[in-house]
């Protein structure tokens, strides 16, 4: 994923209604990167170089839905113009 790329999470927090997070990649040379691992999902803006710039970690047993918003190339070129 890449600049423009997000991920929504949405987590059930015990009350009536699921709360929603968006983790996005918001400035060039940045990506939105999932992983999981036992009961743990690890949403992570990492940078050009490969360190995590923001973390964002959810318990897998209170995940409703990840949903990957991937932007078009030519959204985001056309933003650069």
């Amino acid at each position: 994923m890449s600049k423009g790329d997000s991920v929504e999470v949405w987590v059930d927090t015990g009350e009536p209604t699921c709360r929603r997070f968006e983790v996005l990649a918001d400035a060039n040379g940045r990506s939105v990167e999932v992983k999981t691992a036992r009961n743990m999902i690890e949403v992570a803006v990492v940078g050009r170089t490969g360190k995590e710039v923001k973390v964002d970690r959810f318990l897998a047993a209170r995940v409703v839905a990840l949903i990957e918003h991937k932007t078009e190339p030519d959204a985001v070129q056309g933003a650069l113009l």
